[in-house]
């Protein structure tokens, strides 16, 4: 891991000395700023906390290329890929090399935002107000859950609900590295223990995290810690436990739907559905779901778009009333999807929608009703949509209406492997639908072992 973490400390020092100085640090000169100063203080383990969300927030992991990644493997013909780099060519073929740029860069951001949420939990001693050192915990906690699980779900083979997942995960790192001196070199824990740890961390978010946070929407708050629970425990097929977290953020939280399904997409701002939202403005941040999703009449890479829709895609649709059926434009001589026209537009991570959805394919498999029944929910959803609502539904129209309404947004590849459906004839399981370990980080840690059918 040696890449990894020399590569964290650059970062972490680079984000001090632009974001943490202050006036009361006794600095002689300013640009000799070492970790312990840097560490010192709680305005500066804020600033780390910010730093934190905004890694995370990078378009080369959860502002774009991870759902780029997620789309184009489990890509069927519904999509064609019409860029010129190579390592999204590489998804879409599913032939994918352990040199893939795009691959490094997941491994290496996930990994970076991981050590600035370690050095934040070593050092909440520095607040004093107990409320401000859980409230950062929790979202620090959160953070680290949601790089390690999307960690698992690609580098890893997919967790088996009926148990014995000893198969390799991804290395649970929970020391934060702001020295050198400090470089381990991490063996990979099982796939068991990496959803142990995710689910614990939440766990410890949602107890810690209030239900509004203070610093504003754009800041995790208990709710968005159950919502990803909820999806955490839905890739595991945990049901009961995905109905329980889910029913909690839809009956308590405060979110809502947008008055029609435009409105939850281009947003400047978050919309009233965000329940988890990457900022992007125009001074910061970049949305890659634009760069490739989008002609560059709206800000995209080019003429057509990289990443196009083909027909075979509308085959999900039953209605030509269905507003999701429509929201696409033309783009010199392709079709797009209309939810990525704004360059500057935030990027959702947890939208209410996807909590519904949730709801209803849980109560359909348990044969409960908590919160409302399967079709009540669906229903919900349909109507937002101007589809006509339905008179019963079964889990196959469940499973269809998530694949309408949460289209392109990186669910694809999850939703494959959790449902066990082959891509391309290739098993759900199969060892090309893993990315591989980067060559870079097998060549500086020994104790890495790579994917099965990846060569060293």
């Amino acid at each position: 891991m040696k890449s990894i973490r020399i590569y964290n400390l650059m970062i972490i020092l680079m984000a001090f000395i632009f974001t943490g100085c202050n006036d009361n640090l006794d600095l002689e000169p300013e640009q000799d700023l070492t970790p312990e100063a840097a560490l010192g203080s709680a305005n500066n383990i804020q600033n780390l906390l910010v730093g934190a969300y905004d890694l995370a927030g990078e378009n080369n992991i959860f502002s774009g290329d991870y759902n780029l990644a997620s789309e184009l493997i489990a890509n069927t013909g519904e999509l064609a890929w019409r860029g010129t780099f190579q390592g999204p060519a590489e998804f879409n073929r599913k032939e994918i090399t352990t040199g893939n740029g795009f691959v490094e860069d997941y491994w290496i951001f996930s990994y970076a935002v991981s050590n600035q949420t370690n050095l934040i939990l070593e050092n909440l001693d520095k607040f004093e107000e107990e409320e401000d050192a859980a409230r950062v915990e929790g979202e620090a906690k959160f953070l680290r859950a949601v790089v390690y699980f999307d960690l698992l779900r690609f580098f890893a083979l997919p967790y088996k609900a009926e148990g014995g997942n000893s198969q390799l995960g991804v290395p649970l790192v929970t020391t934060g590295v702001s020295d050198a001196s400090q470089i381990e070199f991490p063996t990979r824990n099982t796939v068991e223990e990496g959803y142990d740890f995710v689910i614990q961390d939440l766990k410890d978010a949602i107890a810690k995290l209030p239900a509004t946070n203070p610093n504003g929407t754009f800041y995790a708050n208990k709710f968005a810690a159950e919502a990803l629970l909820a999806r955490v425990y839905l890739q595991q097929g945990d049901y009961q436990g995905a109905l329980e977290s889910v029913n909690t953020v839809i009956e308590e939280s405060p979110y809502s739907f947008t008055g029609d399904f435009t409105s939850a997409f281009n947003n400047d701002g978050n919309s009233t559905e965000d329940i988890f939202a990457w900022q992007i403005t125009t001074q910061d941040g970049v949305n890659d779901m634009n760069t490739y999703w989008a002609t560059r009449a709206f800000g995209g890479r080019s003429l057509t778009g990289d990443v196009t829709i083909e027909e075979l895609y509308f085959a999900v649709f039953n209605d030509d009333e269905d507003d999701r059926g429509i929201f696409f434009y033309e783009g010199n001589g392709t079709l797009l999807s209309t939810k990525w026209q704004n360059q500057f537009a935030n990027i959702s991570f947890i939208r209410l929608a996807e909590m519904y959805l949730i709801r209803a394919e849980a109560n359909s498999r348990l044969g409960s009703s908590l919160g409302a029944t399967p079709l009540e929910d669906i229903n919900t959803l349909r109507t937002r949509a101007n589809a006509p609502t339905l008179s019963s539904v079964s889990l196959e129209e469940i499973l269809e209406e998530r694949k309408r309404e949460l289209a392109f947004e990186g669910f694809a590849l999850h939703d494959a492997k959790r449902l066990k459906q082959s891509i391309d004839g290739l098993a759900f399981n199969a060892n090309s639908l893993v990315l591989p370990i980067p060559q870079r980080e097998i060549d500086a840690n020994p104790n890495l072992e790579q994917n099965p059918g990846y060569t060293n």
